[in-house]
Formats: structure tokens, sequence, C-alpha cells
């Protein structure tokens, strides 16, 4: 994975692109002024003999929600960004630098992973701006890790490190044409990243290719899988895998059409497909929020603590800052959520132990029970509709994804390109149950591989606006 090129001629040529292209975008937030240093010095370890791993001197982009020591950690929100950096860098951080990897800087996000408000615009943050798609710059990055999601596919970064709780990772992934794996929850330290849910937070790789999303697992996961193994080329002969149709397709023709032909794309690779099956709806939004702001709570002041003295401690603190700063923290969008998390009252409350109940249930028998009966290793859908509009006065316009059932299982999943609809990226999504992240690796890579042998490289970004 480790190039041939030195350390510090590909930072020197992605702070160039960076120079030249993130204007347009507006993905990274936070650059590393250091990382130039990091890299001369791991060429130094390197021409000395010490090569830490495939990943010793690669570059990568960290979302704006993950510690990193030295560099601003705001999560998009002013009331951080008034903060010193925090004090150490978060477990999953010190596995990168431990395995030799370049801190680039820090990408945008949607303010506080899009849980303040409910109208809220993915990209969009206090502190970071608005990131847009390069695919088409009057539409939507998805979100929340809309700018590792965008950093990725306008060449500013191979390898990007994004968080999610409910979609976070393969929504931004899909509409920018690159992969995205979000891990069995767990798997990967929670510790250092600003959270909304223990039951449902967990970061994972965003990058170019499968095999590089692997190859961040490993390094992320502390090395005792090597993730990588699993890429095997394109034969799956031996897989059973599940289309559950319904409530996973049916809002959007284009994607539709473009994931029927990653179906027969899959046959043709020998995979055994299952179809016309149909989830359970994935429990009602009112459990699934009760659950996310009774824990965003208890988290989020767990989170404040490790930072320094004299900033914000709760989200009563949180809140009063919004409405001090109203003029820009809520120019577009409300704190409804905050306040609704703040008037929670603890993990013993019956409504909130009800609706983890229900939640947990949805997802997890969900899934298990669709892959038990009809003997099946992963389940496959649409993952995102194209890119909507961006709309900052009304927010999202969301039609549809396939993040859901498997966010309240805490299970993994990974979105891979499949197509263009009218230019705009869509992928499909692979899942299956909790640690069943290297089966999900091996069946993204040979739908990969397939499909580059079908159509060729997946189309990069011209960086125009789309009609």
């Amino acid at each position: 994975m480790s190039s041939t090129v030195s350390s510090q001629a590909l930072v020197e040529e992605l702070q160039a692109r960076s120079r030249e292209v993130d204007p347009l975008v507006n993905a990274i937030c936070t650059p590393n002024a250091a990382a130039l240093t990091d890299a001369v010095r791991l060429d130094t370890e390197r021409d000395q003999g010490r090569v830490r791993g495939p990943l010793h001197g690669v570059p990568i982009l960290v979302k704006d929600n993950i510690d990193t020591a030295g560099l601003a950690t705001t999560a998009g929100s002013l009331a951080l960004a008034e903060q010193p950096p925090p004090p150490e860098d978060a477990p999953l951080i010190q596995r990168l630098r431990a395995a030799g990897c370049v801190v680039l800087g820090k990408t945008n996000l949607s303010e506080w992973a899009n849980f303040r408000g409910s109208a809220s615009s993915s990209g969009w943050s206090a502190y970071g701006g608005l990131t847009r798609n390069p695919y088409a710059l009057n539409r939507s990055p998805g979100g929340s890790s809309s700018g590792s999601g965008v950093a990725v596919a306008a060449g500013l970064a191979d390898f990007a490190i994004g968080t999610e709780t409910n979609g976070s990772i393969v929504c931004p992934a899909a509409l920018s044409g690159i992969v995205g794996l979000k891990p069995t929850v767990g798997l990967i330290p929670q510790q250092g990243i600003i959270p909304i849910s223990h039951s449902q937070d967990t970061a994972g790789p965003m990058t170019k290719t499968v095999m590089q999303s692997a190859a961040l697992l490993t390094v992320l996961t502390g090395g005792g899988t090597d993730y990588t193994e699993h890429c095997r080329g394109d034969d799956l002969s031996d897989v059973r895998i599940g289309v559950p149709r319904g409530p996973l397709w049916g809002y959007s023709i284009g994607l539709d059409r473009v994931t029927e032909q990653a179906l027969e794309l899959l046959s043709r690779c020998g995979a055994t497909l299952v179809d016309h099956l149909s989830l359970p709806a994935p429990g009602g939004d009112e459990d699934q929020l009760n659950v996310l702001a009774h824990e965003m709570k208890i988290d989020m002041a767990a989170y404040l603590a490790t930072r320094v003295p004299g900033g914000p401690k709760t989200l009563d603190d949180l809140i009063a800052f919004n409405r001090a700063h109203a003029d820009v923290e809520l120019k577009w969008f409300g704190q409804e959520l905050f306040e609704r998390s703040a008037a929670t009252e603890g993990l013993d409350a019956p409504a909130y132990v009800a609706s983890r109940h229900t939640a947990l249930a949805a997802g997890r028998d969900g899934i298990d029970n669709m892959l038990r009966d009809n003997q099946l290793d992963a389940l496959v859908s649409p993952s995102y509709s194209p890119a909507w509009s961006i709309d900052l006065v009304n927010g999202d316009n969301v039609m549809g994804g396939s993040s859901s059932h498997a966010a309240l299982a805490g299970y993994p999943l990974i979105s891979v390109p499949s197509g263009l609809v009218g230019g705009l990226p869509v992928g499909i999504t692979f899942s299956t149950t909790g640690g069943g992240d290297a089966t999900l690796i091996r069946l993204a890579h040979a739908f990969e591989t397939a499909r580059i042998k079908e159509n060729g490289p997946f189309p990069t970004p011209e960086f125009t606006q789309w009609l």
C-alpha cells in the first residue's frame, strides 16, 4: 500500500492540490501545519530501514469530531472552536500515527454530526462553512462525514476517516462516488470521538478503493486482523446474498436501475442472489430519536469533561452558547434535538430502556432473522438517493437510504460506487451481522473489481454546477 514516492512528495502534491481545488468544495477546515515535517521524519525512518507497515508515510485526513492533539477538534461548532485543542490524540489517531500515517488535517462535517436541529443541511457547520459535492457544486455532499467523502473524491487524499451514527459514512461515500466502511460498533475505540450515541457511534475508513479501506481498517482495529487478505478477486460462487426490496428500494427510479445492473454483475461473479425479500420497518422514528437523545446527554458530558477547563461541560452549556451566538450558530436551523436531549432523565429512565429495547430488536432481529432464514452471507441494497440540491433554508431532502437497520443493531455496512444517475454518483451497500466486517470487504472488493472490468475506472469529478 505504501508508495515508492516519498511521503514528503506526496504531502507536497496533496497540499498543492488542496490550494487549487479545496476553495471549490471546502472539504478541509483545519490543515495540519506539521504535516510536511512529519512526512520528512517518516521518510528518514524509511531511509534508515524502519518501515512501520503498509501505510508508512501515507497522508490521511480526519473528520473534525475526532480528537487530534494540537489541532482544533470542533464538531463544526464555534463553542469548541474557541477552546484549546484536545490535550491528546484519540486512540484511533494514536494507532494511525503508530502505523506511520501523516495527518494532513481535519475535514469539515455537518455540525454536531447532524444531531442539533432537524432542518440541518449536510455539509454545513458554523466553523467550517459549507462543503460542496465535487460532482455537482450545487448538490449536497451528504452527511455528516461530508468533508471526508468530498476530500477523497476530489483527490485531496486517498485516505480519510469518517464517523457514523446512522448513515454518516455510507451516505457521503455514496454521494461522492467513493468507498465508505462503517465497522461493527465497538471494533474501533470510541474514546476521543465527539459523541451522539455510544450504542451506534463508530469511526471508519473513507477511501478510493476497497483495498485501501481494508488496509485502513486493519490499522484502526489494532492490527490483529489483516482485512486486506479478504480482497480476493471477483469469484463469489460460494456466496449467498439477500436482496431486501422492502423498504430499501423504490424511492429513486434511476438508482433502482443502476442497482439492478449491479445485481446482474454480482450474479456473473457467481453469487447466488435470493431476491424479493423484505426487512421489517426499522422501528419508529420516536424510538430511534429517544435512544439518541438520552445517550447524547450522558455521552456528551463525559466527552466535554476530557477537554481543558473553562469550556462548555454540558449540553445546557452548548445550548446557551448557541443562543448567545444565534446570528451565526442558529442562522439556518435550530437546536431542538439538543433541547430534547438536555431534557432527558438518564439511562435508567423507563422511556429510554423501552426505546432501546425496541430499536435494538428492530435492527438485529430484522437482519439476523433474514440471514438465518435464508442461509445468507450478507444483504445488498441501493446505498442512498442521488445527491439532492443544497437548500440551507429548508434543509436536506433525502429520498431514502440503506443505513437504519444496521445503525440500530450496531452492525457493519460498506458502500461502494455502482454507477451514475444523471452524472451523479450512486452506490450499493452490503450489510451483514455484527462482526462480519471481513465478509463485507470481500463482497465489496469483488463487486468493485468486476465493475471496473466491465465499465472501467469510476469517472472523476469535474467541479461544475448541475442543472
